[in-house]
């Protein structure tokens, strides 16, 4: 097998018993780095440092991966021009930062009766937004609410 010193110098192809009493002289494991390689390659390492080393690795990569989430919206239908407004201005923001947006438009009472008003509310919320986002989906109906995501495009 072909070995590796920690230092990542080659000490050339001996045999494995060789190998692990090099890699027990130095107070570190042996380790298979490459087992279908002809002939295998193994690495003399400590294997604890190198376990803390590859897991830090993880969560740095975790703490910077960025994921996608669902944010959600509730407006109802007597909504003011100016709250109007300042949702929009808050669903872009999180569009911005990657984030989907389920808008959910409540209806209250006897406003159940007038399901087209919530229909104009969507499309002026669409206009509002812009043209870079679009209606994930297809807006439905759901006991007393009227649910849509949006998303960039």
């Amino acid at each position: 097998m072909r070995v590796i010193s920690a230092d990542g110098a080659q000490l050339g192809i001996m045999s494995s018993r060789d190998a692990q009493l090099m890699a027990r002289d130095a107070g570190l494991d042996l380790v298979e780095i490459s087992p279908n390689a002809n002939p295998p390659v193994v690495k003399i390492i400590d294997w604890g440092k190198y376990q803390y080393q590859k897991m830090k690795e993880q969560a740095r990569a975790k703490k910077n991966a960025k994921s996608s989430e669902l944010k959600q919206i509730r407006l109802g239908l007597k909504i003011g021009e100016n709250d109007l407004n300042i949702k929009c201005r808050k669903i872009l923001e999180l569009l911005d930062d990657g984030d989907r947006v389920k808008v959910m438009i409540i209806f209250r009472g006897r406003e159940m009766a007038h399901k087209e008003i919530g229909t104009e509310l969507m499309n002026r919320i669409m206009e509002k937004l812009g043209q870079e986002v679009v209606i994930d989906g297809k807006s439905q109906m759901s006991g007393r609410n009227l649910t849509f995501m949006v998303r960039k495009k």
